[in-house]
């Protein structure tokens, strides 16, 4: 079976077998287990942040084992955050994200990257392992609990491994960052990643980074130019598949150096640290006309307007795509206009409901990269920022609501604190809970 007829069997497999009444009410769904799989023969501070080089590296690249990466100095077109001032309003951040992240003959990767670079917006790539490891190399893969060359997206072709890297180097060159999505991506009960343990998480980690360290010589492909990171270094952040186990899975990335995860379900307001990394989980967005909201995925608005089917009703594709782009331009303006909370968004390089999810980011990316104060940046970007910030201010934001402005503005809200008198103790800053949202069942 070719890889475009795995991930039509993947699609039918995980649409169909059920438990999505859930998901139509609160939108709850990570995201289907296909998610791009190559098909074969495929080719600052409110002020601003100062910008880092413009350029490519110039170091002299340092290849790294086989030469399927190399260290070639800092990645350009970073920005240097600095901390908030007193009173300073915070940017509006927005993370546009990907999972899977291969490029296959519908040539998305290459598409989104042209588009980044148009509305300069930065965004994560987090890339499946099995992406750059070929069919007939299939058994270098041992998937926790699964038997070794077993993968739920299929594996690649040389032509695909080829066009994947090449995307992989560009983006990076231009300042996007290259995540993980880890390998196999398996769901749900029988030996899904909800019920791996530290270690399984551990070595799927390594594996995946193996992938990406080791693809010139598992694909053949010596002659290529290699990938221009470290990625030991570069990979600091991931999204779990399905959005399932996230509890063992971040024990495991905290003692393997990461540093954010974003396979978690929030309200749109301002992040917190979990065993050290910082929560960017998914949120909750409005779904325009409809009385409930669902997560900031293209999956999650696809199985609510076509339970079923990953190719719907075709009188029905520009309104469901103008729903999810006005869903996600609700949920930015009420941040903008309120929490200035950073808004997250994730999507698979899919063709669901004849594209119209794919113009719906794009329409997304044109509205809301272009306003005053906006960010749009990696994940790894917005950790920077708030690793750059007070502790307490960023305590201090997350005690407004969804959509809540500060009362008096920012000038206020952030003033420095009147200095206590000798002797008094210090003021406590209010502690805030989030409510904790129940994942409904993809499987």
């Amino acid at each position: 079976m070719t890889a475009a007829g795995r991930r039509t069997a993947v699609h039918k497999k995980a649409l169909a077998a059920g438990a999505l009444a859930v998901a139509l009410i609160t939108g709850l769904a990570g995201c289907s287990g296909s998610d791009g799989a190559a098909t074969k023969g495929t080719s600052g501070g409110a002020a601003g942040p100062k910008k880092g080089p413009a350029a490519a590296p110039k170091a002299v690249p340092r290849l790294i084992g086989d030469g399927s990466t190399a260290f070639t100095g800092a990645q350009p077109h970073q920005p240097v955050w600095q901390r908030l001032k007193p009173g300073e309003t915070p940017p509006q951040f927005v993370v546009f994200s990907w999972d899977g992240a291969g490029e296959d003959s519908q040539k998305l990767f290459s598409h989104f990257r042209t588009v980044g670079k148009k509305y300069d917006a930065k965004m994560t790539y987090f890339l499946s392992g099995v992406y750059l490891l070929p069919e007939e190399k299939r058994n270098l893969y041992d998937p926790p609990q699964h038997s070794a060359g077993r993968s739920d997206i299929g594996f690649n072709d040389t032509e695909g491994i080829r066009a994947t890297v090449r995307e992989l180097r560009g983006a990076w060159l231009e300042g996007n960052e290259v995540g993980t999505h880890f390998n196999g991506h398996f769901c749900g009960a029988d030996g899904g990643v909800g019920n791996w343990s530290v270690e399984d998480w551990k070595s799927e980690i390594d594996q995946a980074k193996s992938f990406v360290k080791n693809w010139k010589t598992n694909a053949g492909l010596r002659a290529e130019q290699p990938l221009p990171f470290d990625y030991d270094k570069e990979l600091v952040g991931a999204r779990t598949p399905c959005l399932e186990g996230r509890n063992n899975f971040v024990q495991a990335a905290a003692q393997m150096g990461f540093r954010y995860d974003t396979s978690g379900v929030n309200d749109q307001i301002w992040p917190k640290k979990d065993l050290g990394l910082w929560d960017l989980s998914m949120q909750l967005v409005p779904v325009p006309g409809r009385a409930f909201q669902t997560l900031s995925m293209d999956y999650n608005f696809l199985v609510n307007q076509s339970p079923g089917t990953t190719q719907g009703d075709s009188s029905r594709h520009a309104y469901w795509g103008d729903q999810m782009r006005d869903g996600l331009v609700q949920a930015f303006e009420r941040s903008y206009r309120g929490n200035r909370a950073p808004l997250i968004i994730g999507n698979h390089f899919e063709s669901w409901n004849g594209g119209t999810y794919m113009r719906a980011i794009e329409e997304t990316i044109a509205t809301v990269c272009v306003q005053k104060d906006v960010k749009c940046v990696s994940f790894r970007q917005l950790a920077d920022w708030l690793d750059a910030q007070d502790p307490d201010v960023i305590a201090k934001m997350r005690t407004l609501k969804v959509g809540e402005a500060p009362t008096g503005g920012w000038k206020g809200f952030l003033a420095p604190r009147p200095a206590a008198p000798a002797g008094a103790p210090a003021a406590a800053v209010p502690a805030v809970t989030t409510p904790a949202v129940k994942q409904a069942e993809r499987r």
